[in-house]
């Protein structure tokens, strides 16, 4: 297992940890049926759920050389730190933010080391 694959493992496992906690948490908490306000709520559990499974399936996959799973990973950091930016005032997911910022840092350095 190369150095990169451990980060992009440990931030899928987590942000697929907490997008499941997070849908399940949205869902025990909200009693007044399928609304606008549970749709935002579960989608930003979603967002999590997306990211985490991309980084899995693109850390089984990094130490085949390939630059479009670097390219995949960068890409989905980025969004995970726009979205927690976004978030930011209501919500301060600072591991969440660490862990993107490692991953985008480390891929972005191998990209450039190609």
């Amino acid at each position: 297992m190369s150095g990169l694959r451990i980060p992009i493992l440990l931030n899928g496992l987590w942000a697929v940890a907490n997008g499941l906690l997070h849908d399940g948490f949205v869902l025990a908490k909200h009693k007044t049926g399928y609304d606008r306000e549970l749709l935002r709520l579960l989608m930003d559990g979603h967002i999590l759920l997306t990211c985490g499974v991309v980084h899995l399936f693109a850390q089984a996959a990094v130490d085949e050389g390939r630059p479009l799973i670097l390219w995949l990973c960068a890409a989905t950091s980025l969004s995970m730190l726009v979205h927690c930016a976004m978030i930011f005032p209501f919500l301060k997911s600072v591991v969440t933010m660490a862990l993107n910022t490692a991953v985008l840092v480390f891929v972005l350095w191998k990209l450039y080391r190609l």
